[in-house]
């Protein structure tokens, strides 16, 4: 199941998530060009001095030449193929501006960091001593989708779904897609417990815990009193852009 659009309407322009898109589109064009002038190599060792490598935060062995604390950070910007960052930018978009929206600028951007330090740290903590970078924006992103499904649980997003050779366009609700996408994540991370899968891979304990900490803001920000987000959606029946 693909979102594509979603009919919730926006008064601010995004330009924070905007920016974070471009930010990200920008380091993924620094990457390809880290490929093609040093091959594979290159890359890999991009990867493991600016992604987010456990065993370099708890002291593990075997990790040498990363940033540290500073890959918390740059490793949100990093991502692996032109799949990752365009399904992670997809979700961003959709998503990212309805949150901006209600927080206001500053306090979206200091939530999506936020919400990527909680992932970060969800990761690290089931697999301390992996030496495997973690890169990519789902973590972050996981957060704004946890606190969507809070503020607009009844919000219809346009989705592909697909059933082998078919697929068919249907209007959704935020809160079965979103839902959906987390039970995914949940019963991977449980299938992979215990299996070198928990610390390479699909960081899925970081999406777990970056979702998470996303619906707890989602539910301080739906019961504060100064509120400051859009006016309520009123009809589902129209699809606008996300």
């Amino acid at each position: 199941m693909i979102p594509l659009r979603d009919a919730n309407p926006t008064r601010r322009r995004p330009v924070v998530t905007i920016g974070l898109i471009a930010l990200c589109v920008a380091v993924f064009a620094y990457e390809l060009s880290v490929r093609a002038s040093d091959g594979e190599a290159g890359l890999d060792r991009l990867f493991q001095a600016y992604g987010l490598v456990p065993a370099a935060l708890t002291g593990g062995p075997g990790a040498t030449g990363n940033t540290g604390w500073l890959s918390v950070l740059s490793s949100m910007f990093l991502h692996g193929d032109p799949f990752h960052i365009g399904f992670n930018m997809l979700y961003l978009w959709i998503f990212g501006n309805n949150i901006e929206d209600r927080l206001g600028h500053v306090g979206f951007l200091a939530f999506y960091l936020g919400g990527g330090l909680v992932a970060a740290a969800a990761q690290v903590l089931v697999a301390p001593a992996s030496t495997v970078p973690v890169i990519g924006a789902s973590g972050a992103i996981a957060a704004v989708l946890g606190a969507y499904l809070v503020l607009y649980p009844r919000a219809r997003v346009l989705s592909l779904i697909y059933f082998g050779l078919f697929f068919q366009l249907i209007r959704v609700p935020a809160i079965a897609l979103l839902g959906f996408w987390f039970a995914v994540q949940v019963f991977s991370a449980f299938v992979a417990a215990g299996s070198s899968d928990a610390g390479g891979g699909v960081a899925l304990f970081a999406h777990i815990g970056g979702f998470v900490a996303g619906v707890a803001v989602g539910l301080l920000a739906r019961r504060s009193a100064s509120g400051g987000g859009p006016r309520p959606l009123r009809s589902t029946d129209g699809v606008g852009v996300g």
